[in-house]
């Protein structure tokens, strides 16, 4: 709706002009397009739009991904900011510029490679029932809870898969010499031997007692640390279909009627166990041969016949499937789709312990036996009741959500100076949160009032100033969220005078830490002149996968470090941590890798080159094209 009043508004302005100026309908309407066209567009490739929309959809699909996968370790902050944006952005440039060169190329795809890729999504595998059924309905229902049709899901495979064509070959071009593999493995695991002295900031801080001057030099070049941010108090509604769903209620004759619906869902197909004895007589075999071999199928079957009970000990002694001999013939239990259609037609049109005749296949002739039936099952309704009531409620609460979104975003935004109207007209708890900040407040959580896009409109001016309520704003799916500024205090800064301990403190810090590095520099410098282990701790192995004790800047000088000449002297700051001094007493050959290992390195390595190789690539593809970053993607689109 709010897309709508906007769309309106330009239109408005736009008659606005053509009145004003009637000769813009001639010379301006190109320019005025454009201008209409990039409001909401977020960049070009090759002429083609990548919309605001768009990347927000994206946005929203990998928030809920990443919801989905993590539960309640789930942190939108992690997922909807800027940087994840710029990303996606990039990420649909991308693929953009190496669709249109699959293109340029005529890479295609066969339609059994299509097929076979479809079939391999788990989700579409599943709708395959054990007889070998696809379930076609399912598949549309499946697609078009996605906005797809089967027509539309097809060509996108078959797009995504041409493309991956490109994007494998140029990957694959980067071959690594034998030598250089080694060599690249070989300096992975080399190995120093070295000991640590660490000077400490905590037994330089005795020293330090700073003055009134110096602690005013720290506050003024320091102003940001003792920075309050401007705050608000914040009301704000939700409206979202889990609010919906706690007042749902489901009758006995809607979960009946969904459940005979559905039916097929708690369905388990018929299963059977079965042994049988092979004599195997392939297909291109001579026809004295196969003639031979029913002749013996024929007389084991005769055998079994007479006394059913010896069927387990014929098979051990004469079955030619090396698989099932040895345990008497038995096959396991299995489903239709299974084995070969002659071979499974036989099984099911047995009854339990009958023997049938013999049965032919492309692998000779079978005598089969089944010991066991499975029936096919039906869960009853009471079994899946609850499952069915919660799915049942969600559906309904969804409904309601959606008949509900219009009348939320209109009288939020019609009624902006009070949250009150929509409150009532929903029937929803105005909420309050404090301590809103115009960056994301650990304090607040997974608080919906935490969300950037929220922050963004809730400190913009229209709302801070003028206090009117945001637009509604989507924070997740069927989850909208308006609020207003109920209180709000600006920045500011503390007062010297209130925050002196504070800023001793981190002048006794700051001084201790420069003391230590003072010392840990000379320390160095003199053993460089006149080496000794004076000091120094226990020897620690060290190398570039194995830091053992060595903090990670630590481990990097020691790796980095000239060892021509030994023993090799480091010194690293380690800032509040203090300054090491390390020395570097030997240098060994790490263990050879397995075979094994070493394969797993290769592929490794290949994979990284080749990433390298695509990412040359892909570089010089765009320099070529015509890429155009309309919007850059720093922040959400407004609205």
């Amino acid at each position: 709706m709010l897309e709508i009043v906007r769309n309106h508004r330009r239109l408005m302005l736009f008659v606005l002009l053509l009145l004003v100026f009637p000769s813009f309908v001639f010379f301006g309407m190109e320019s005025y397009s454009s201008f209409m066209n990039n409001a909401n567009d977020a960049a070009k490739v090759e002429g083609r739009v990548i919309t605001n929309a768009e990347v927000d959809n994206a946005m929203r699909m990998q928030s809920e991904q990443m919801r989905q996968a993590l539960g309640a370790s789930y942190d939108p902050r992690q997922f909807e900011n800027a940087e994840t944006r710029r990303a996606l952005l990039d990420g649909m440039i991308q693929e953009r510029l190496i669709a249109n060169e699959a293109t340029r190329l005529h890479l295609t795809v066969s339609d059994a490679h299509l097929q076979e890729a479809i079939m391999a999504i788990p989700a579409i595998a599943q709708l395959r029932s054990a007889d070998g059924k696809f379930d076609v309905d399912g598949y549309r229902q499946l697609l078009g809870a996605q906005g797809m049709t089967p027509e539309q899901f097809d060509a996108r495979m078959r797009f995504d898969l041409s493309t991956q064509q490109l994007v494998r070959s140029i990957a694959a071009t980067d071959i690594i010499p034998a030598s250089l593999i080694d060599r690249l493995i070989a300096i992975r695991d080399q190995q120093r031997v070295v000991q640590a002295v660490t000077y400490k900031p905590a037994d330089y801080a005795a020293r330090v007692t700073p003055d009134e001057a110096a602690l005013k030099a720290y506050y003024d070049g320091h102003a940001a640390e003792f920075a309050v941010p401007a705050q608000a108090k914040v009301e704000y509604l939700v409206l979202s279909a889990d609010s919906f769903a706690q007042g749902v209620t489901v009758t006995p004759e809607e979960l009946q009627s969904y459940y005979e619906q559905n039916k097929k869902r708690f369905q388990t197909a018929e299963e059977r166990q079965a042994s049988h004895i092979l004599i195997v007589s392939p297909k291109d075999a001579p026809a004295a041969d196969r003639a031979a071999a029913k002749e013996k199928a024929a007389k084991l079957l005769a055998e079994v016949r007479a006394n059913p009970a010896s069927f387990t000990e014929v098979a051990r002694k004469n079955s030619q499937d090396p698989g099932s001999a040895e345990k008497g013939g038995d096959l396991g239990t299995f489903g239709r789709g299974a084995m070969v259609k002659p071979f499974e037609d036989a099984v099911f049109a047995l009854k339990k312990d009958e023997i049938s005749d013999l049965v032919e296949t492309d692998f000779g002739y079978h005598i089969i036996r089944v010991t066991g039936i499975k029936a096919s099952e039906t869960r009853p309704l009471d079994a899946v009741r609850a499952e069915l009531e919660k799915e049942i409620r969600t559906q309904k609460a969804t409904k309601q959500y959606g008949e509900a979104v219009d009348q939320f975003t209109n009288t939020v935004y019609d009624r902006s100076e009070s949250l009150k109207p929509a409150a009532e007209r929903l029937k929803l708890t105005i909420q309050t949160a404090t301590g809103v900040t115009r960056q994301p407040n650990p304090a607040l959580g997974q608080s919906p009032i935490n969300n950037e896009k929220v922050l963004a409109a809730i400190f913009s001016d229209d709302v801070l100033k003028n206090k009117r309520n945001t637009e509604a704003i989507q924070v997740g799916p069927n989850t909208l969220v308006a609020a207003r500024v109920a209180e709000y205090q600006p920045a500011t800064t503390r007062k010297l005078e209130d925050v002196k301990d504070e800023l001793r403190a981190k002048v006794v810090a700051q001084e201790a830490a420069a003391l230590a590095r003072k010392a840990g520099e000379a320390r160095v410098a003199a053993l460089k002149q006149a080496p000794s282990d004076e000091g120094f701790g226990a020897p620690l192995t060290v190398s570039r996968s194995q830091a053992g004790d060595l903090p990670g800047a630590a481990l990097e000088a020691v790796m980095r470090a000239d060892t021509s000449k030994l023993p090799a002297f480091v010194g690293v700051d380690l800032g509040a941590n203090g300054y090491a001094v390390l020395r570097i007493n030997k240098v060994q050959e790490g263990a050879k890798p397995d075979a094994a290992r070493r394969q797993a390195d290769i592929r490794q390595l290949e994979q990284i080159a080749g990433q390298s190789q695509f990412d040359a690539y892909y570089q010089n593809l765009k320099s070529r094209s015509k890429v155009q970053i309309i919007r850059p993607a720093t922040a959400p689109a407004e609205g």
